[in-house]
């Protein structure tokens, strides 16, 4: 029986309970309906007696509370191995102070304890009358908990030797930050027993778990100082001489080398460990995955993990992140589901950066059922999961979804499920969409952060929403994020992208020494894109004389500002640099490369970069596909673009416009016709106004003006002003006044200030001689407040 490991009150004290109770028979007895299963020991012993009212009560009272126990034992603090007084609980409800339990007390119910004793047993889920599939759900949890911490105790922080308080738990893990104590509920029977027999100096040299007990050599806690203190080599240094070191000095000593990103070194540690035959310890294992991982090394990384003897949790979770993080998500689901075959369960950390994966690649159906994996293992209700969640749906494009976990958290909302949603919708285009939860979220009282704030600017440029940028701008002053670099780098990129270079430019002087590349490539982007191609080259040699290095979009910004001014010269110089600092096999830049000669009229030039390129995806193939349209090439850039799927690239939706665009300067009309017919069911590229658009200039330059009216009339979407100004244009050049009178009103229908329109009219009127028309166009203008723009 558990009542003799607990002893019972001294006669005395029963004696003045008895006293006590006598004293207080005249109160009234509060109403109570209590089954004959649930009476009280007093009125059990004497049922023809008039058992004290106040002890019925206390009776009822005690066995409600001891049913609240059963049906949660989590909600109650278990006091029972640090209580220094018999009048301290047994068992203390966590948040409400008033409620407490004793074992042995005359007011329990006779069940107490028969139940008690079953919990310690571990046979509560089988005799309980209160199980319920949430606390069996706790029992199934805390034992895995338990099998991944004696799997790999250097997961978790040992917590014993410096807790105050019962509530803290003995062992935490250090990234779930989930929680174990040796006394706890649910825990499976073996427990106790298996901790027991983990002396602490064992689990001090063969875990890496954490304790005040000094180290017995003094070598530990000398690597890990030397390690503080940035003296690496020197911790290295000591743990080669000392061929007895602890096993937690190597753990250190890794653990350092991937916070300071030391590579070197940390290969060095490794080949100790194999040295010393250390290499089968499974978490110096997996620290060194870890390394490797944290360190740009996947492919070292995976050497490890694949040499290890046995895997748990924490392996596969690090190996499975490497990849992740690296950019190869598909290896990372991979590894995944090799995980699930062999049975090992994932925790949350595994979660989370699986979906982190499928984020990145992007993979909806991945993410969609590892979604259902996480319902069904417990892990929804975590905050970080559900942030993460909200990410990958985001990021996969299904905003329904995200929008619905997002609003699943209610108030576990914390800054960062604001700002993953938000973000969502920016990358989407959807600026008003994350402006609008901007101003919900500063409702609901939540601050902030610099991520939030780059998103939100992110979201104006997106919109060109300057007025809201300009009020984002004074928020983040007073928020203090000011002096943020990446706030201020997306500052000047919102103004550029708005149009208000003037901001732009007085936002990136007041960085002063702060300027990185990001700051400069932000600046010379906003000039390439405006149109400025001298002001951008201009702040490239200011760039040069602060001795900043340019990168691969430095370069792609600058060959794109000659393009836009036909600098030749200066693009020509310009290629001489990125071959000299091996830019030229970066795909990105040699498209820009070939886009920049193709459009400076040097058609022979990109197709030599074309050509040399080692590595050809379908930017470049479009880049030089376009050059040749633009150039009036229309058959060889039909012939690179079977060459082109040939080679097995499939064409985007920028390829079809430029093939189209091609064959509208060549007059290829019935090739034209063909490719926009086929596009969609053969490579799955659905038509954008941009396709409507070429084909409407392929008709139009056709002279077929009445198929390109009928053509637009039956539009599966709503037309905009460009599609009608380009048969407003065809209609010029062919001086059709009925159908570029039509044209015309569609256009200042839908753009009533375009004062384009007006001029096309008016030189379709002027070629067939009506001054009279020319003239009331003219007045139009005028009343309208339009000018005619030179050139």
């Amino acid at each position: 029986m558990l009542s003799s490991l607990f002893p019972l009150f001294s006669s005395a004290t029963n004696a003045l309970l008895l006293l006590a109770l006598s004293a207080s028979a005249s109160r009234p007895r509060p109403p109570m309906a209590v089954e004959s299963s649930m009476t009280s020991p007093l009125q059990e012993h004497h049922p023809h007696s008039s058992a004290p009212l106040c002890s019925g009560g206390r009776a009822w009272r005690k066995n409600q509370l001891w049913k609240e126990f059963f049906s949660d034992p989590l909600q109650w603090w278990d006091n029972r191995s640090n209580k220094r007084n018999p009048r301290s609980p047994d068992f203390k409800h966590r948040t409400s102070a008033e409620k407490a339990l004793w074992i042995d007390t005359r007011f329990n119910p006779p069940w107490v304890h028969a139940r008690l004793a079953a919990m310690v047993q571990g046979q509560e889920q089988e005799q309980s009358g209160y199980s319920t599939p949430e606390t069996a759900g706790k029992v199934i949890r805390m034992e895995q908990l338990w099998k991944e911490f004696f799997s790999d105790p250097s997961q978790w922080s040992d917590n014993r030797f410096i807790k105050r308080s019962p509530k803290y738990p003995d062992f935490k893990h250090k990234s779930t930050h989930e929680g174990l104590w040796i006394e706890g509920w649910f825990n499976p029977p073996w427990v106790k027993a298996k901790v027991s027999t983990m002396a602490l100096a064992q689990m001090q040299s063969g875990s890496g778990l954490r304790s005040r007990v000094p180290d017995s050599l003094g070598n530990g806690r000398n690597v890990s100082k030397l390690c503080q203190e940035g003296r690496l080599k020197e911790a290295l240094h000591m743990v080669e001489q000392n061929i007895q070191a602890p096993i937690n000095s190597y753990a250190c000593l890794l653990q350092w080398c991937t916070r300071r990103k030391a590579l070197p070194e940390g290969k060095q540690v490794h080949a100790l460990i194999v040295q010393r035959r250390l290499d089968s310890k499974i978490f110096l294992g997996n620290t060194l995955v870890n390394m490797y991982a944290k360190c740009g090394s996947v492919l070292d990384a995976r050497k490890v993990f694949d040499s290890m003897p046995e895997h748990n949790v924490f392996s596969w979770t690090n190996i499975i992140s490497a990849y992740a993080n690296h950019g190869q998500g598909e290896e990372a689901i991979n590894l995944f589901q090799q995980m699930r075959q062999t049975g090992i369960l994932p925790n949350v950390v595994t979660f989370v950066v699986v979906l982190k994966a499928c984020a990145g690649i992007p993979a909806l159906e991945q993410g969609k059922q590892l979604h259902m994996d996480i319902i069904k293992s417990g892990f929804e209700s975590d905050t970080t999961v559900r942030n993460t969640l909200v990410d990958m749906y985001a990021k996969c494009g299904c905003m329904e979804d995200a929008l619905q976990v997002f609003n699943s958290m209610r108030d576990e909302r914390d800054v960062v499920s604001w700002t993953a949603m938000i973000a969502g919708y920016a990358q989407h285009g959807l600026g008003k969409e994350a402006l609008d939860l901007y101003e919900q979220m500063k409702q609901e009282g939540v601050q902030p952060n610099n991520v939030t704030y780059v998103v939100l600017l992110q979201a104006c440029a997106s919109i060109a929403a300057l007025d809201q940028g300009k009020q984002l701008h004074l928020d983040i002053i007073e928020s203090g994020f000011e002096s943020d670099t990446t706030v201020r780098n997306t500052l000047v990129d919102m103004y550029a992208k708005c149009g208000c270079m003037e901001d732009a430019l007085q936002v990136f002087n007041s960085m002063h020494d702060e300027r990185d590349v990001v700051s400069w490539n932000a600046i010379i982007t906003g000039y390439a894109q405006r149109g400025l191609g001298k002001e951008a080259l201009a702040l490239y040699e200011q760039m040069k004389q602060e001795d900043v290095q340019p990168n691969d979009v430095t370069y792609v910004c600058l060959l794109k500002a000659c393009a836009g001014i036909a600098a030749l010269g200066k693009g020509k110089q310009l290629h001489s640099v990125i071959i000299k600092t091996g830019f030229e096999l970066d795909a990105i830049v040699g498209s820009t490369l070939v886009d920049m000669y193709a459009k400076c009229g040097r058609i022979e030039d990109a197709r030599q970069v074309f050509n040399s390129m080692h590595e050809r995806d379908v930017v470049s193939w479009t880049a030089m596909i376009a050059g040749y349209a633009q150039q009036g090439f229309g058959k060889e850039a039909l012939t690179l673009f079977d060459q082109m799927q040939r080679e097995g690239i499939q064409p985007n939706e920028v390829t079809y416009v430029s093939v189209l665009s091609a064959c509208s300067h060549s007059g290829l009309v019935d090739k034209g016709r063909h490719l926009f017919d086929t596009m969609c069911k053969d490579h799955g590229v659905t038509p954008t106004m941009d396709h409507y658009a070429c084909m409407v200039d392929l008709l139009g330059r056709a002279g077929c003006l009445a198929d390109a009216e009928d053509f637009i009339n039956n539009m599966p979407i709503q037309p905009d002003a460009v599609v009608w100004m380009t048969l407003l244009g065809a209609a010029r050049n062919s001086g059709h006044m009925e159908i570029g009178r039509r044209a015309f009103d569609c256009v200042v229908n839908l753009e009533p200030d375009n004062a384009s329109a007006y001029v096309l009219l008016s030189n379709i009127y002027a070629a067939a001689g009506q001054s009279d028309e020319v003239a009331k166009i003219g007045k139009e203008m005028n009343d309208a407040g339009l000018k005619k723009m030179p050139g």
